[in-house]
């Protein structure tokens, strides 16, 4: 079986693997030389584990999507089995609570298209062709291109043609980026809201705070979109939250004190942050989201959520997320740093 483009890192340890979940999706599996694990199912192009060089999840996947057992094909010489105690299941069209779930071309439920679009439910096909990102592009990360095109029952609620391609990589590091490209190959132009749904795993949510958000506008989803200005030196939480920080910096940053680490979180071509925790009372009516599962997450999504981006034929659109993830000293170092996405 072809693997689609990817490139592996000088160091002999590196691997990229296929592997199929039981519902006979492909998933590629990136691993690092110093033991960093990413693992991306073709079902939504969604990031499923990030894992850091110590074994240590950190994304959120609910419990109740979970189930053991992968089945394998392709190569997986070398593979750290403790890294598939625990297999995410879903079925198809449905995307799965937690990782990184990609929202295109509709993120939330303002429009007229199911919630988040319906990128996220579709299966991608590993990309053959690969136009370059970058020409100063090396071989510092393993990495695998993922290309979406819209079916004919696409086109019956949107209508536009569209090339999604997206790239995600794992430094050496340890750090995971993703990138995606839409081009318009319509021939008129089209509009669209995006999102990287990006459920961090966290300790208790009770001992995490945001910083790099302070003194912004934010419309709250739990006031009809109102608009407010956020007063606190950094967002603690007390209670639900589901906000959207409009005009936000590129560099933004999650301090867990429990696990004493952070999460660095960097964008580009991407104006909002959306901070989402659904606490106690909503989480008891998510389906596919454990009681008090809330306690242990918190989605930061890079987003494009205010405005809709607006592209005229043959024009594409990039946006660029990356995460890394830091002991807990002192945080206003990292919101210094300037971006490091290629």
């Amino acid at each position: 079986m072809s693997m689609g483009h990817y490139t592996n890192l000088t160091d002999p340890r590196t691997e990229l693997e296929v592997v199929r979940d039981w519902n006979g999706v492909d998933q590629v599996v990136l691993r690092s030389p110093r033991g960093a694990y990413a693992r991306v199912s073709l079902h939504g192009g969604q990031v499923l584990s990030w894992r850091n060089d110590r074994g240590e999840e950190l994304l959120f996947t609910s419990s109740k999507c979970s189930a053991t057992g992968i089945l394998f094909h392709g190569s997986f010489t070398g593979l750290n089995t403790q890294f598939l105690d625990v297999q995410a299941i879903f079925k198809p069209p449905k995307a799965m609570r937690g990782g990184i779930p990609i929202c295109f071309p509709q993120f939330g439920n303002s429009g007229t298209l199911e919630q988040h679009g319906f990128a996220r439910n579709r299966i991608w096909a590993l990309d053959e062709e690969h136009p370059p990102l970058n020409q100063n592009d090396n071989n510092s990360k393993a990495s695998v291109d993922l290309i979406l095109k819209p079916s004919e029952d696409d086109l019956k609620c949107w209508p536009h043609g569209f090339e999604f391609r997206l790239r995600v990589s794992l430094t050496k590091d340890g750090n995971l980026s993703l990138v995606s490209r839409i081009r318009n190959v319509n021939g008129k132009p089209f509009s669209f809201s995006f999102g990287y749904h990006t459920y961090l795993s966290v300790s208790d949510i009770s001992e995490v705070r945001i910083e790099g958000l302070e003194t912004l506008d934010y419309l709250d989803n739990l006031s009809q979109r109102e608009r407010f200005t956020e007063q606190g030196d950094a967002i603690t939480f007390e209670s639900e939250v589901d906000r959207v920080y409009v005009s936000s910096p590129n560099v933004i940053a999650v301090l867990d004190h429990e696990k004493k680490r952070t999460f660095v979180i960097r964008k580009e071509g991407l104006p909002d942050v959306v901070v989402w925790n659904p606490w106690e009372k909503k989480s008891k009516n998510i389906v596919d989201f454990g009681d008090e599962e809330y306690k242990q997450m918190l989605c930061v999504d890079a987003a494009a959520a205010e405005r809709q981006i607006t592209l005229k034929p043959g024009e594409e659109w990039t946006g660029k997320l990356e995460l890394s993830e830091v002991p807990s000293t002192n945080c206003s170092g990292h919101l210094d740093q300037p971006g490091i996405i290629i």
